[in-house]
């Protein structure tokens, strides 16, 4: 609204710069030099005012010395010796492939971080670093952490420990990028690739791992089965054993019966009756 209104008065003064009376009438002709010195003027209020666009910082600097305040988005008026930069404090994607070690293998990794700037300390990371902080600092930070992690587990930990050791960089990483004003958002590892012979070993080994696990399985299995059956003879012969003693016990105890019911009585009558 300023500009516009600045643009409005400024036209004015132009048409009257051009118009020149002469004589009763009035005619309008150029002054070339009136006009040069409107068109510097306007070209100056106009530099005066800077746009930051959505999703921007404006840094200030005064003669290449850096203003301890920062601007949003929007319309900003500044002095005409006064430059604007403006630094993005949006979220940003960036990808980097890397070759690590880990103890003896060589691993290639695709890293993937979404970093922030703070917006109130924008002058700062300008003055510090400046506007390629990414491969003044970013960059070599995660080449940095993804090593560091990297070289504590060996190769074969790396496949079964991905999700950990991934953390662990980004513990790394965010605390390197904070003594820079820089945020990490986010981090992951994108891909992991060993070489052929390594690649080949791991198949190989799994390979061997599940024979084994299987010849176990078998082994196993069989020891059950054997087992099965003894317990199966054992409980038979139990209860065949277990039959007998009761077969002894019920005789016994018939014949304790038997004898119990004998009398001296008893005894001549059964003479009597098989006498011959």
């Amino acid at each position: 609204m300023i500009i516009f209104m600045f643009g409005i008065v400024l036209t004015i003064v132009l048409f009257i710069a051009m118009g020149f009376v002469r004589g009763e009438g009035m005619s309008w002709r150029v002054n070339k030099k009136q006009l040069l010195a409107l068109v510097g003027v306007l070209v100056i209020v106009f530099s005066c005012y800077v746009s930051i666009p959505a999703g921007h910082t404006g840094v200030v600097t005064t003669f290449g010395s850096v203003e301890n305040y920062t601007l949003e988005a929007g319309m900003h008026f500044k002095l005409p010796w006064q430059e604007v930069i403006k630094m993005d404090n949006r979220v940003q994607k960036s990808t980097q492939d890397m070759s690590c070690f880990s103890d003896i293998q060589e691993v290639s990794m695709t890293y993937t971080v979404n970093y922030q700037i703070s917006k109130q300390d924008a002058m700062t990371i300008y003055k510090t670093i400046g506007i390629g902080y990414y491969d003044t600092v970013i960059a070599p930070c995660i080449t940095e952490s993804v090593k560091i992690v990297t070289a504590q587990y060996t190769a074969e930990d790396l496949v079964s420990s991905r999700s950990l050791m991934a953390a662990q960089i980004e513990e790394v990483l965010s605390k390197k990028l904070a003594a820079y004003n820089i945020e990490l958002v986010g981090a992951s590892i994108e891909n992991m690739d060993f070489t052929d012979a390594f690649t080949d070993a791991v198949e190989a080994k799994q390979v061997a791992e599940q024979n084994k696990l299987r010849a176990q399985t078998e082994a196993e299995q069989k020891v059950i089965e054997a087992n099965a059956a003894a317990e199966i003879k054992k409980v038979e012969a139990d209860a065949d054993a277990y039959e007998l003693l009761t077969k002894a016990e019920a005789e016994a105890q018939a014949n304790r019966k038997i004898a119990e019911s004998l009398t001296d009585g008893l005894i001549a009558y059964t003479y009597a009756e098989n006498w011959n």
